[in-house]
């Protein structure tokens, strides 16, 4: 989870990661300085003119979204790349952390916009992956996996498993346009996506048809 939202009340937060206060979340509350954020993690420093390329928006947006991304603390200036006619951006942090219900209470309006940028992104991931999957070698295809399983547990629970989630994921290679060159042969990006989701008027539903089954895997051939 690296551009996503995360829980701050977790005991292996990283040091790059920042904690979403209510400027900050304000701040990202607009899916394009989301999407900026994460391009700049994934793939490193970059211009506004590149960066509004693979957004598919004008570089007049990208930098006015970059500008006040930069008074919030989430990027700067690379200023070892920049010169007199190209400025060039990078971001500050790693991770974002956010899971403050008082700050969500506080600010409800822009708490549901990021929510909502970032289930945005995690669709549109979701979705160019598909368009890409027949034209993956076999090996990677056959890792492609949409899951879901229906639980019944109690909030302490769903925190224990989040927290039994996460301690797996942790285990795992981390990546940033710094270590790439030094992973093994072979491996490459993968974006893990986790989501516990209460459904808390599944009760006032279950005599209906639940559709396809609980546990369900993706194409892997």
């Amino acid at each position: 989870m690296t551009d996503a939202v995360e829980r701050s009340d977790d005991p292996n937060v990283e040091e790059d990661s920042v904690v979403l206060d209510a400027k900050g979340l304000r701040a990202l509350a607009h899916p394009v300085r989301v999407q900026l954020v994460g391009l700049l993690r994934k793939y490193g420093p970059s211009t506004a003119t590149r960066l509004a390329e693979r957004l598919g928006v004008n570089s007049g947006t990208a930098s006015y979204h970059l500008r006040q991304l930069g008074a919030a603390g989430f990027v700067e200036e690379d200023t070892e790349r920049g010169n007199a006619r190209e400025r060039w951006w990078r971001s500050v942090h790693r991770t974002t952390w956010f899971n403050d219900p008082e700050l969500a209470e506080q600010e409800p309006e822009a708490a549901l916009a990021y929510q909502q940028s970032v289930a945005a992104i995690y669709t549109l991931r979701t979705q160019q992956t598909l368009n890409g999957l027949q034209t993956m070698p076999r090996a990677w295809r056959n890792t492609f996996d949409m899951s879901d399983w229906a639980l019944r547990l109690t909030p302490e629970e769903a925190g224990a498993l989040y927290q039994e989630l996460a301690d797996v994921v942790a285990r795992y290679r981390r990546d940033s346009p710094e270590t790439a060159a030094s992973a093994p042969e072979g491996a490459e990006r993968v974006a893990v996506i986790t989501q516990i989701l209460p459904e808390l008027d599944a009760s006032a539903t279950s005599s209906l048809p639940s559709g396809p089954s609980d546990a369900q895997r993706g194409p892997t051939a």
